[in-house]
């Protein structure tokens, strides 16, 4: 059985990496690229969000005995495909996950210009994720 309380936790953990990142939002690129606080704060927060967000999606994986994923995008893949997450995120989902394993692991690789346009476009995703949890475990 799935743990809500688990989730909702998790959940609140992304909800915190989104108000930190919507004032970091507010910054101005060039003050943004300038400032290693503001830089730093930026990807740790994407960071533990994309985290959380996996901590999610293979709690419910091991609770439903859907399949194993093979590496972190599979799992919001197979969300998607039990109609947990919505499909037409799936390549919004994907990319999120890489994007993680890059902060992790190619840190250095990472361009702030690209963190800081993900401030700007793309945080709704993040939103639309919950939107998806919540909806599910409402159900």
């Amino acid at each position: 059985m799935v743990n809500h309380e688990k989730i909702r936790n998790k959940l609140r953990a992304i909800k915190t990496c989104l108000e930190k990142l919507e004032e970091l939002k507010k910054s101005r690129e060039d003050e943004f690229l300038c400032d290693y606080k503001l830089t730093d704060t930026a990807r740790h927060n994407l960071q533990i969000a994309v985290e959380a967000m996996l901590d999610i999606a293979n709690h419910i994986i091991a609770r439903h005995s859907f399949e194993i994923p093979k590496r972190n995008a599979d799992s919001f893949i197979i969300l998607c495909k039990h109609g947990i997450l919505n499909r037409e995120m799936q390549a919004t989902y994907v990319a999120m996950a890489r994007f993680r394993n890059r902060i992790v692991h190619m840190y250095d690789d990472v361009d702030n210009r690209e963190v800081y346009r993900i401030l700007q476009e793309h945080l709704n995703d993040y939103y639309s994720f919950i939107r998806d949890i919540v909806r599910y475990i409402e159900q």
